[in-house]
């Protein structure tokens, strides 16, 4: 479950007071002046969060390459809760981002026992077809399976190496009762995330994983295995400028030029120096302080701005040297929305959701029964009015079917004042959604004899 100190991804419960989830584990807040073209989500505050998102801005600025991940369960059917993933996602490609989608069969074979077989129809035909109706780019999308990449597992049992069941007790909460199948689905996850950043799936550059706030514990914990994965750090120094360091681990001990007894060749050490300094130079430094007994560069003059690509430069330089080079990943978090019936959305209780391809006369029902931030009576809301905070309607009006920043206000400040009663925000709420499952509806039935066009070489 959710605590003050732990966030459980796999948790019926949801995390709400997002203030102190920013503070109590060092997320920034989105500041939309940087943001690009900003859709919906942003523009409403409901992506409240990210972690060096800057990055991606600074590619987007560049027009250099970045990529997108997202992932997804092949099993239940997809709701409405999901589409805010895919929204950022299309944004991400629409700024230049290519986008790779992960189908966890594995994971859903391992934890839910849904076939690989299965796995594969349900991720199609309910996921990809609604991915494609709701605007991605077939010709920038990579779907893949984890059962058909290889090198996702190789790079996850690389990475296991890079961390312990102490750690995973602390992100997760795991115990002695946890199954292995729950303490690997992890690493396999930090695999699908790093890889796309591997020379035959794209190669080296930024990528970035919007999710729901409750996985970003699997953020935290590739993050980490990724920077431990490092040969180079990067870091700010006291007085202004940033430190370059050397990492020295048991796989590039012999590239640094430390032999079996901890002493250090100077010739290695002097070369790996020289091509330390030559990749700086190349950014546009040139006052470098270099210390190689200490494995330290100085660079006064550089500025947190420039950390971002001095230490693409150095993954690269790693490469060459024999290393693995994996930039930790960036993430962006959006607010969650209500389930109808006040509580968390869920594939299982189809009455908490309105599912894709629900009809409009499920979808009316299940909005007229919807949770409602009405008065008692009518006379008591026409004195006190609405409260947005606990209406669904409104809230769906304000995620999903009102793109219109203005009516949405609108709207809020007729209901508010307690003009609008709770049932006419209702209708207003079927009308608007109505419009929108039908739209999509005619977008899936385009698309569903072509859904192989998204798939990647090895999921054909």
């Amino acid at each position: 479950m959710a605590t003050d100190s732990r966030i459980d991804p796999w948790s019926s419960e949801q995390p709400t007071d997002y203030k102190k989830l920013v503070d109590k584990f060092g997320l920034e807040s989105i500041d939309l002046s940087k943001i690009p073209n900003p859709n919906q989500l942003y523009r409403r505050g409901i992506i409240f969060a990210h972690r060096d998102l800057d990055n991606i801005l600074n590619s987007i600025e560049r027009a250099s390459p970045f990529g997108v991940l997202t992932g997804l369960m092949p099993s239940g059917k997809m709701h409405l809760g999901h589409s805010m993933v895919i929204e950022q996602v299309k944004w991400f490609q629409e700024q230049g981002g290519d986008v790779t989608v992960t189908v966890a069969d594995l994971e859903s074979l391992a934890t839910r026992g849904i076939s690989l077989e299965d796995g594969r129809k349900n991720a199609l035909n309910e996921y990809i077809l609604n991915y494609a109706a709701m605007g991605l780019d077939p010709d920038n999308t990579n779907v893949y399976f984890q059962s058909s990449r290889s090198a996702v597992q190789r790079l996850a049992f690389t990475l296991g190496k890079k961390t312990n069941l102490s750690e995973f007790e602390a992100i997760y909460g795991f115990g002695g009762d946890t199954n292995l199948a729950h303490v690997q689905a992890p690493l396999i996850q930090a695999g699908d995330i790093l890889h796309p950043m591997l020379d035959e799936y794209g190669g080296l550059r930024p990528i970035v994983v919007p999710v729901g706030i409750d996985q970003d514990p699997h953020l935290r914990l590739t993050r980490g295995l990724a920077g431990k994965s490092n040969w180079f750090n990067v870091k700010g120094r006291k007085y202004g400028g940033l430190t370059v360091a050397l990492s020295v681990q048991d796989e590039n001990s012999q590239a640094f030029g430390i032999d079996s007894n901890g002493r250090v060749d100077r010739k290695i050490r002097s070369e790996i120096f020289n091509d330390i300094q030559a990749v700086l130079v190349k950014l546009g430094f040139a006052d470098i302080l270099a210390n190689p007994k200490h494995g330290t560069l100085e660079l006064p003059g550089a500025t947190l701005d420039d950390r971002s690509n001095i230490r693409l430069a150095l993954l690269s330089l790693e490469r060459n040297m024999g290393g693995i080079g994996l930039m930790p990943p960036s993430s962006t978090y959006h607010r969650f929305v209500v389930g109808m019936t006040g509580d968390k959305m869920s594939s299982s209780k189809p009455e908490t959701t309105i599912f894709l391809d629900d009809s409009i006369d499920v979808m009316s029902k299940k909005v007229k029964r919807a949770f409602s931030g009405g008065q008692a009576t009518i006379e008591e809301h026409r004195r006190l009015g609405g409260d947005l905070t606990k209406d669904v309607a409104f809230q769906y009006l304000q995620y999903f079917f009102e793109s219109d920043d203005d009516e949405l206000a609108s709207i809020g400040r007729e209901y508010q004042s307690g003009r609008m009663l709770a049932g006419e925000i209702k209708q207003l709420c079927i009308e608007r959604a109505e419009t929108w499952l039908k739209d999509l509806a005619e977008k899936r039935a385009a698309w569903e004899d072509r859904l192989d066009e998204f798939l990647a070489e090895d999921a054909l």
